[in-house]
Formats: C-alpha cells, sequence, structure tokens
C-alpha cells in the first residue's frame, strides 16, 4: 500500500504544490497550498474511516486530497484533469497498482464544482473535504475583503469544522460567520453549488449533508 508520507516526500510533490499556489496567488485566488491539502487529506481520510471503510481505501482517498489540486502549475480552468496526469506519473513511479492509481485519478478529475461528479467513496469523501475548507485562514490579504466576495467570505469564517456521525450517517459541515464582514446572504451566494455537491456526495456514502452556521443548521 502507498501511503500518503511516500506521497508527500515525493520531490516533484513538494514542488508542484508550492508553484501551484503561487501562481493562483498571483491571479488573485484563495491559499491552495500545503495547508488545504493537508486539510483536505485528514478530512477525507477521516469521513471514509469513521464510515468503516479499508484503510488502503482511506488512504487512497487522503493522497487525492492531498494532490487534488497540483494541475493549477499548468492552468485554472483544467487543473483537474492536468492534476490527475500528474498524479498518474509519479504515483506510477512509487509503485501504486494501477486499479488504485485509476481511483485517485478519477477522483481528482472529478473534484471541482464545475462537475463535481461523486463517482466512488473517494471521489465523494475527496469532494466533501475540499468543498468545506472555508476559514479565514485561506486569505493572502485582508485589504482585498473589501473589494473580492471570496476572499471577504472566507475572511469572515472564523471557525470550521466538518464533522462526522457515523451512526447517523450525518455529515455536518459547523461554521461560525463573522456578520459583521460578511452576511450569510453572501455565502450562499457563492457557494451554493459546492454544498449540492456536498449533498449529492454524501448520499452516495449512505449519508445526510447538513450545513450548520452560527448555531443554526
Amino acid at each position: 500500500m502507498i501511503t500518503l508520507e511516500q506521497v508527500k516526500n515525493h520531490p516533484d510533490v513538494k514542488v508542484y504544490i508550492k508553484k501551484a499556489n503561487e501562481f493562483l496567488g498571483v491571479i488573485g485566488y484563495t491559499e491552495h497550498g500545503e495547508r488545504h491539502g493537508n486539510y483536505v487529506a485528514k478530512n477525507a481520510h477521516k469521513i471514509l474511516k469513521e464510515l468503516g471503510y479499508d484503510e488502503n481505501t482511506c488512504e487512497l482517498a487522503a493522497i487525492a486530497g492531498y494532490i487534488h489540486d497540483i494541475g493549477n502549475v499548468v492552468n485554472r480552468p483544467s487543473h483537474p484533469e492536468a492534476s490527475a496526469f500528474l498524479a498518474s506519473q509519479f504515483l506510477k513511479e512509487l509503485g501504486m497498482c494501477v486499479e488504485d492509481r485509476v481511483l485517485v485519478m478519477s477522483a481528482i478529475g472529478n473534484h471541482d464544482e464545475g462537475a463535481c461528479d461523486a463517482i466512488s467513496p473517494v471521489s465523494a469523501a475527496l469532494i466533501i473535504a475540499d468543498k468545506s475548507d472555508v476559514h479565514r485562514s485561506r486569505v493572502r490579504s485582508v485589504k482585498e475583503i473589501k473589494f473580492d466576495i471570496h476572499d471577504r467570505v472566507n475572511y469572515a469564517v472564523t471557525k470550521s469544522e466538518l464533522q462526522m456521525d457515523a451512526q447517523k450517517k450525518v455529515i455536518t459541515l459547523k461554521l461560525d460567520i463573522d456578520r459583521d464582514i460578511s452576511d450569510l446572504v453572501e455565502y450562499f451566494e457563492i457557494f451554493t453549488a459546492r454544498m449540492v455537491a456536498c449533498r449529492r456526495a454524501s448520499r452516495l456514502l449512505g449519508c445526510t449533508f447538513d450545513v450548520v452556521v452560527n448555531g443554526t443548521t
């Protein structure tokens, strides 16, 4: 079994993640570096682990979560496809079997909100973990929050937590939003598509998806 730590230590991965994050910063996107990759990897693994999936499947979800954005080194619009292609190269070098590589590649290739199609448990876990990462730590410049709605909404989220109730089969995204910075309408204005994607992905896992904002479902 190829592990997340092996992938993290691959020299190409370190460069891809660093440069992809730098390039996105130039064109005004929020943080997509190691912090985001680690968040998505951790939560994708957690979701499947608590639902009782085997360790290899959980590890594949973590790997997909960590490297799902590396294709931003190529360009933003086609980054899911580019990420999947780049991932296939070094995963093969590491000795990952073709069946597992296909699961990781297909999950990465289907993670973006333009085409969030959950096609496997690994894919579903990646979508939910990725789309739940909303937090002020992703904002690169506080100066931009007055002008950019994505920065403003992210900066308004002072606490974000993805919770899993395996017994009730409920996945919950809990957010604390500072309404003096951004109102709730702005959050759903830009993130409704993401929440719908999370709901569909949760359904594939046999779960429901809830959003709790400032204590209210």
